[in-house]
């Protein structure tokens, strides 16, 4: 099989095919063909020797979600059979025609998306319902700070509160973008052009002078101080990302009398037993969604993956709505 490996830290660039033998499934494995994979900020930082793979998967091969089928299974395998249209997060590895997965981190791809719109799915739905409804508690009627709306997560984030009945603030830096995240349910956006960004006030505003119950920060760095002037009294942040830098100065005055919550969530160095159970809630309660049309994949564009480094170039030069998708010819 083939797999687009890092030669060396660096940019896109260091990316390169090389020809590998193709892994067995262990008794509880599935033996996947990926048809797609879709990019995220950390195949960037791990192609340039900022994101270290978890211990178990390939170091050296990108990629945390995939959509394919399934060409072989382990001898103790029940969920799934040879065919099975399959999706799912990967700890890594997904930048290769095949990988292997535990049968049940993998989820059975909606029958309305192809390959290139389940692949799309994963990283992105599970990272917002894993954090808005599971340690957020979302309610329906709650209105929600989403930054960074118009990303991956930021526009699975926003239709899942759509679906939930819940209203949705986005903030983003560029104008363009902020002007298609309606389709999504946004009902307000506010255009943060300004070091450090500004957004309280407008959030404030738009809530009846109360703020938000729920809050969905994406970014870190010095939008955490505003998301904490913009939150409602007893209001959850969860914090999900950090492109915007990892430290922050906050007066701890708003915490306190406020009665915020700040909770710290990743995926990706998650036990496999946490994965599991994400992957089971997220098939009871999103799967209907998408399968009913509530729910959609944003795509913004999709390369061959021999084009994998002008796609990895676009993201980081942050030109996407939605997600950027890579699929095998």
């Amino acid at each position: 099989m083939q797999v687009l490996r890092i030669t060396r830290p660096g940019g896109p660039e260091v990316l390169d095919f090389e020809e590998r033998p193709a892994p067995t499934p262990g008794p509880w494995e599935l033996l996947v063909r990926v048809r797609a994979t879709a990019l995220n900020r950390a195949d960037l930082l791990q192609i340039r020797g900022a994101y270290p793979a978890p211990a178990g998967v390939p170091a050296d091969v990108p990629g945390l979600e995939y959509a394919g089928e399934v060409i072989a299974t382990g001898s103790l395998v029940r969920r799934f059979k040879v065919g099975d249209r399959v999706m799912g997060l990967v700890g890594g590895g997904a930048f290769s025609e095949q990988l292997i997965t535990h049968e049940r981190e993998a989820l059975p791809a909606p029958e309305n998306l192809d390959p290139t719109q389940a692949a799309a799915l994963p990283e992105a739905y599970l990272t917002a319902f894993d954090a808005l409804v599971l340690q957020g508690g979302l309610r329906m009627g709650e209105s929600v700070l989403i930054h960074a709306v118009a990303s991956g997560v930021g526009s699975a984030g926003a239709q899942l509160c759509r679906a939930m009945g819940a209203r949705v603030i986005g903030t983003g830096r560029n104008a363009e973008k902020l002007s298609r995240v309606s389709a999504w349910g946004v009902e307000k956006t506010v255009l943060c052009d300004t070091s450090p960004p500004r957004f309280a006030d407008a959030v404030r505003e738009a809530t009846g002078g109360r703020g938000v119950e729920l809050a969905l920060d994406l970014v870190g760095g010095d939008y955490l101080p505003e998301t904490l002037l913009a939150m409602a009294p007893q209001g959850r942040v969860l914090l999900v990302g950090l492109v915007a830098g990892r430290q922050a100065t906050s007066d701890l005055n708003v915490i306190l009398t406020r009665r915020l919550r700040i909770t710290g969530t990743v995926l990706r160095s998650r036990p496999p037993e946490e994965k599991m159970a994400l992957t089971q809630a997220a098939e009871r309660s999103l799967l209907p969604l998408f399968q009913a049309g509530t729910l959609t994949p944003v795509v913004d564009a999709v390369y061959p993956m021999r084009e994998a480094r002008e796609a990895l170039e676009r993201m980081a030069r942050n030109e996407t709505v939605g997600k950027l998708v890579l699929r095998w010819e």
